[in-house]
């Protein structure tokens, strides 16, 4: 298999899936329009949160929730789960 078909498998997701993992490494990418949604409410409310909250304590309750929630998510979504990668020569 030459390293462009590697790539392309690699961002394919099963059905139900809308992260796949990382090559290397630890994290995920969206590859699903939910997936991309998802990434970008949690970024725009993200922001949002930490704009309009009064005190630095709410801003860092509110963010934690936020990116808690969020890896629980994407974590439940990405293919093969999250773990650490070496590269394409993990199988998923």
């Amino acid at each position: 298999m030459t390293m462009l078909e590697d790539v392309k498998t690699h961002f394919r997701a099963r059905e139900g899936y809308w992260f796949v993992p990382k090559a290397f490494g630890y994290g995920a990418t969206p590859v699903t329009w939910q997936g991309w949604l998802v990434t970008i409410v949690f970024s725009v409310v993200t922001i949002a949160a930490v704009r309009l909250m009064p005190t630095p304590a709410e801003r860092i309750v509110v963010t934690v929730a936020l990116v808690a929630a969020f890896c629980v998510l994407v974590a439940r979504k990405t293919d093969g789960g999250l773990r650490w990668r070496w590269g394409f020569r993990d199988d998923r």
